[in-house]
């Protein structure tokens, strides 16, 4: 989630409105509207990001408004000054183009390890922005370089920022990219406490597009009938939020069939 100027993300009391609006829209999955709140600030740097990450999430969980995204992106980088702000921008271009890759749009996995790298270059050790960027460095390590080792050494340390800066959104990825790694593994107890960590924070922020896999990934690490009923679970959010995530699809199917 990109860091704005206004005061906090809107997931805890007391933070500006506008970060408030932005969240309610977002855990939605109303992508879109969320991003439209943003417009009449998006000349500010910081803003610009948040507005263009909005639509990068909307692509990885919809695989659609690829245009939008790229669009609102490039707006981003166009008013980027500051080396924090570019390093974020760089950040996001990453991430796109990880998306693209990952969804089969097209083959964008060079630019994205390029784009990641020149946002290492540019937020430091301290940004408030390397915690997430390192979690998407681990994505790309895992799902594009099919290296689970450095995956998991990324996922560590944006675990350790996120812990840091109090990004239970952050920390609601890590744990779930770790549990998986654990589970792949064959460390089910490591691989349960993970995914139930991840579901318990994402229930608590309200990031509902978020539970319904965060659901679907404690399933699989559960014995029956615990099992199913966690994937019966997923089924009503996902079929609530109208299909959303799409890659959640294929996963909820077969026991959807039965």
């Amino acid at each position: 989630m990109a860091h704005t100027a206004m005061s906090g993300s809107g997931t805890t009391e007391g933070d500006d409105p506008l970060q408030t609006a932005v969240w309610r829209l977002r855990s939605r999955a109303c992508w879109a509207d969320a991003a439209a709140l943003l417009a009449p600030v998006a000349g500010d740097p910081q803003a610009a990001v948040q507005r263009a990450s909005l639509l990068i999430e909307r692509c990885l969980y919809t695989e659609s408004g690829w245009a939008e995204a790229e669009d609102a992106l490039r707006a981003a980088e166009a008013v980027a000054r500051a080396d924090e702000d570019r390093g974020a921008a760089a950040c996001e271009r990453g991430y796109l183009a990880y998306a693209a890759t990952l969804h089969g749009v097209r083959d964008r996995a060079d630019e994205a390890r390029a784009a990641l790298g020149r946002a290492a270059a540019l937020l430091g050790p301290s940004s408030p922005g390397r915690a997430l960027l390192d979690f998407r460095r681990g994505l790309l390590a895992q799902y594009l370089g099919d290296n689970p080792q450095a995956a998991r050494a990324a996922y560590r340390r944006a675990h350790a920022g996120a812990t840091a800066q109090g990004d239970a959104l952050l920390l609601s990825f890590t744990w779930r990219q770790l549990a998986g790694l654990a589970l792949r593994e064959g460390e089910l107890a490591e691989a349960r406490h993970g995914f139930a960590e991840s579901l318990r924070l994402r229930e608590e922020l309200g990031y509902l597009v978020g539970t319904a896999p965060a659901l679907a990934a404690l399933a699989d690490a559960q014995p029956e009938p615990e099992a199913s009923r966690l994937r019966d679970e997923a089924r009503r959010l996902f079929r609530l939020l109208g299909g959303v995530p799409t890659w959640l699809a294929d996963r909820l199917a077969p026991a959807a069939a039965a």
